[in-house]
């Protein structure tokens, strides 16, 4: 599989850890945490912080990969936004992360009422409720209702539905437009639909997976 430049900047930019050769030895370096630039990213932090040490929450994504869907929404200038699969918010807050300098916005969709309302609370203590907007049903039946062109396009929901997720909103995704999987070894069919295509570019990250449709 080719990985282009854009592969290797989002390893650069979020890959969990990574080895570097120095003087014929190999290191290793982690990331940092993130650091605030402002009170309202700080805002937003501090309620990921809260979500991540409360062990009772579903977290749709690790801290590192939900760092990763905040580089992809802004390096992608997204301003349309759709998440397969809320849960309680946290990949979602971390999106919005880069929405804000954007001007994006994220639409995302959640089976489960009750997690839905815990996600729209988180948004609220966030601060960015503003820009998200949380459809509760099912969601193969819901995204039929999405609207193109879509910038970012993240899944995280009902494993065995992602070929038929990807099927659904791809002609959505507009060229240079990024989609990101979670959990992407539990969906061969969506993988080998993403690795075999000549219209897609994709990078495996362990689990995570970021594709690029071409331009």
């Amino acid at each position: 599989m080719n990985r282009r430049t854009f592969g290797t900047f989002l390893v650069a930019a979020a890959a969990p850890a990574v080895g570097c050769a120095q003087g014929g030895h190999w290191g290793s370096v982690s990331n940092a945490p993130p650091t605030a630039g402002s009170p309202a990213e700080a805002k937003i932090l501090s309620v990921l912080d809260r979500m991540a040490s409360n062990r009772e929450l579903f977290l749709a994504v690790d801290a590192e990969n939900g760092r990763m869907l905040r580089v992809l929404a802004e390096t992608a200038g997204a301003k349309n936004a759709i998440e397969i699969g809320t849960s309680t918010g946290y990949s979602a807050l971390w999106t919005c992360l880069g929405l804000r300098a954007t001007g994006g916005r994220l639409t995302t969709f959640e089976i489960d009422a009750g997690r839905a309302e815990q996600a729209r609370r988180h948004f609220q203590e966030a601060g960015v409720d503003a820009l998200v907007n949380v459809v509760v049903g099912d969601a193969h039946q819901n995204v039929k209702r999405v609207q193109g062109p879509v910038d970012l396009l993240f899944l995280d929901a009902d494993k065995e539905g992602y070929a038929s997720y990807l099927e659904a909103l791809l002609p959505l995704v507009r060229p240079g437009g990024v989609i990101a999987a979670d959990n992407i070894g539990t969906a061969p069919d969506y993988a080998r639909a993403v690795t075999t295509s000549p219209q897609l570019e994709t990078v495996l990250f362990g689990r995570f997976a970021v594709t690029l449709k071409k331009r």
